[in-house]
């Protein structure tokens, strides 16, 4: 199973990146996902069920951590076909 991970961190700042954001950039960025996107309002992910889980768990820890105070994310099944 394939799964598509969309999240946020909060509180924003749009002057400079929070020290929370960065530690999730450097989560998905190291985990084993495809389709990684990285950005200022939003990121998305790919990857086996395996992978984004293992990568939710540590984005959730990591970031929190980190001095994030809301983390809002959305897990999709992505079938075949779909992206």
């Amino acid at each position: 199973m394939r799964l598509r991970v969309e999240f946020t961190t909060e509180p924003f700042d749009l002057d400079e990146a929070p020290a929370h954001a960065v530690v999730a950039r450097q989560v998905i960025e190291a985990a084993e996902l495809d389709a990684v996107d990285v950005g200022p309002f939003g990121n998305t992910a790919e990857g086996s069920a395996d992978a984004v889980l293992t990568a939710v768990d540590a984005l959730l820890r990591k970031t929190l951590e980190s001095g994030a105070t809301r983390v809002s994310l959305q897990v999709n099944v992505v079938g075949e076909g779909q992206r």
